[in-house]
Formats: structure tokens, sequence, C-alpha cells
């Protein structure tokens, strides 16, 4: 097996990227402009963007995990990179539970990550993600499924700035007919919040939310309210616990901030 070096960012494709990774059953992080895919043996582990809520978020937004429960986890093993597996060992969360939740906040990160198939920035062998082992996921089966949900929203509403922008209503009144969920995201569509935000607010899978958000555009009543902004790449990591909902780029600050002092 070929031992993975250290790599500057190329003009090679992130999944071309990940493919030769995955045939040398690398372990490491794979930085790109939207977020990091960390591998183990060659499997996606997990995947991390600023674009998308994650694991924290999506369990104790929806009630799955009391905030205390998952602070108390990051404080006792964060540094040791077995967040996943305190949960569990402390009785806070069910095996299934975690894995359910942890897959869905993998493939929503993935989805941004890949959405463009930008270039690697970098790819930093040996580096392991603070959650820890939950489940990994070959990288064809991550590549496929970003792939048929960016085919999917396209059919939706080809218009690739409901993913990022922030979105606005279209003056009129609201129709009353409206699925729950797709009444739901309507209503969290203020002019300022992204479909990351609202989903977050909604304790909802990104994807779930992306797909509502862009029958609403192909409806005529959302709109993205600016062009979306660059991605800016950083290094995600678990954020000290906040006394307010923070807006993305504070959040993305803290979160370095902790990995820095775990370092």
């Amino acid at each position: 097996m070929i031992t993975p070096t250290r790599t500057a960012r190329t003009d090679e494709p992130a999944s071309a990227l990940l493919g030769t990774l995955a045939a040398q059953g690398a372990s490491g992080a794979l930085s790109t402009e939207a977020g990091i895919v960390y591998l183990a043996a060659g499997h996606v582990v997990h995947v991390e963007s600023a674009l998308a809520p994650d694991i924290g978020d999506l369990l104790t937004h929806s009630g799955a995990l009391a905030p205390d429960g998952w602070w108390e986890a990051i404080d006792q093993a964060g540094r040791r990179c077995r967040v996943g597996r305190q949960l569990v060992d402390s009785g806070h969360l069910a095996v299934g539970a975690l894995e359910l939740c942890h897959l869905g906040a993998l493939f929503d990160a993935a989805y941004f990550v890949l959405a463009h198939d930008g270039p690697a920035l970098r790819f930093r062998p040996g580096v392991s993600h603070w959650l820890g082992a939950v489940r990994a996921v070959p990288v064809d089966t991550v590549l496929r499924e970003s792939r048929r949900r960016r085919e999917l929203l396209h059919r939706i509403c080809p218009e690739p700035a409901i993913d990022l922008a922030p979105l606005a209503r279209v003056p009129g009144p609201d129709p009353a007919d409206l699925p729950a969920r797709r009444g739901r995201a309507l209503a969290q569509v203020d002019g300022v919040r992204t479909a990351a935000q609202i989903a977050t607010v909604l304790a909802c899978r990104t994807f779930h939310t992306l797909v509502e958000l862009r029958r609403l555009a192909a409806a005529g009543l959302v709109v993205p309210k600016d062009p979306a902004p660059a991605p800016v790449s950083a290094e995600p990591g678990p954020a000290p616990r906040p006394t307010v909902p923070d807006e993305p780029d504070t959040a993305l600050l803290r979160r370095l901030l902790h990995a820095l002092e775990a370092l």
C-alpha cells in the first residue's frame, strides 16, 4: 500500500483525489474550500462544512440529546477523538440514534463539499475527527449520493444560489395549502437566513430543507436575496457552549478556537 503524504493544493478535483485516497486505504483529512472530509482506511468517517449544521446542532436542537450531555462528552473525550463513544457509554444516546444522526450530518456536509467538485486544498495524513469512529462509508457511496442529491435539486429548481445565499420571500400572501414541512421552511425565510441556518432553526436535515426551499423557489415564493458568497476554508471543531444562537461566522470562529485549544 502506498503511504499518502501531505499534499498542497492542486488542480485535481476533490472527488478524483478522494478516489485515489480510497484506493490507497488512506487515513487523514482532505480539505476543500467548503469543508473537510475525514478518512480512515480509505473510507469516509465524517465530513464537516460550515455550510451545514454539525452533528451537535442536529442532536441538541432536535431534542435527541440535552446540550449538557453534548458538552460533557466533548469536555471528557474531545481531545481523545472519542466523543461519539462517550455519548453511548455514558448513556446519553443509543448507538442507533448516534449512527442515524451521524450519517445524516455526513451526507449533508458532503453535498456542500462536493457540490461544485472544486480542487482539493490539502491532505493531511493521520488526522482524526474529534467525534471518533461511528460508521464508515465507502467513498463511492458518498460520491454517488452527493451526485444524486445535486441532480434531484436541479430537477426541482435549477437555481444553485438557493443553497448558499440569504433567502427572501416574494411579496404576496402566503399560500394556505402548503405541506406542513414546506410551510415551516417558508416561515423561517426572512431575507437574512441561509438554507443551512433555516435547517438549524428547524432542527432538520439540511438536504430535506433544501428540497422544500427549492420547491418554494420553483413555485415563485422564495428567491435568493444576494449572490452566494464564496465559502471560506477553515478547520471546523467543537465550540465552547454558546449562551445564544451564533451567526455562522461567529460559530465557525468559536469552533476553530476550541480545536486550537485542544491541539
